[in-house]
């Protein structure tokens, strides 16, 4: 990896274990393992460390959901509902549940700032078009608008467990399901 991936890498696990107050660039280098001023000379500036930091939180989700939805087309159901278990289940623990606590923390900086909110834009990517492939072979109205709701309803379930703990049940996963369904 090249120096700014292993910083931008080392600011997400700071954000996520500090909070956007503890985001500095001696945090940063010290995360890292590295001298105290390196961060400082590859991202001069805090705006600098936060789009870099955005940037790859963005390339490593879109790098998931994209190897989410290339593994196993949707064909019924409950292959839905296993997928997005399964995507849960990874933003809520390990390496997964830093990289939400970075997101969750940077789409609140990003209210104040346009640069970084049009990093976070929801993009296209294989996850996405196999939820709106799913919705639109069941002949659901709509079936951009219906994804668009169901991964925000799934964004939202990652959000209240992180901050409240505990898991997703399947049969709350099957209610949205059924829900962009109907």
């Amino acid at each position: 990896m090249d120096r700014r991936t292993v910083l931008a890498d080392a600011a997400i696990g700071v954000l996520a274990d500090a909070g956007v107050r503890g985001l500095t660039h001696r945090a940063v280098d010290a995360a890292a393992g590295l001298p105290t001023g390196t961060t400082s000379a590859y991202l001069r500036t805090r705006q600098a460390l936060l789009t870099a930091l955005v940037r790859r939180l963005v390339e490593l989700d879109q790098g998931e959901l994209q190897g989410a939805g290339e593994r196993a087309p949707v064909g019924s159901a409950e292959e839905l509902v296993r997928g997005i278990g399964e995507l849960i289940e990874q933003r809520l623990t390990g390496e997964g549940r830093r990289r939400s606590l970075a997101r969750y923390a940077c789409a609140v900086e990003s209210v104040r700032d346009e640069e970084l909110r049009e990093i976070l834009v929801p993009r296209e990517n294989a996850g996405r078009a196999a939820v709106r492939a799913f919705l639109t072979e069941r002949g659901v109205a709509d079936p951009e608008a219906r994804t668009t709701t169901l991964l925000a309803c799934v964004d939202g379930l990652v959000f209240d467990r992180l901050v409240g703990g505990g898991g997703v049940r399947a049969e709350e996963i099957e209610g949205l399901v059924a829900a962009a369904l109907r």
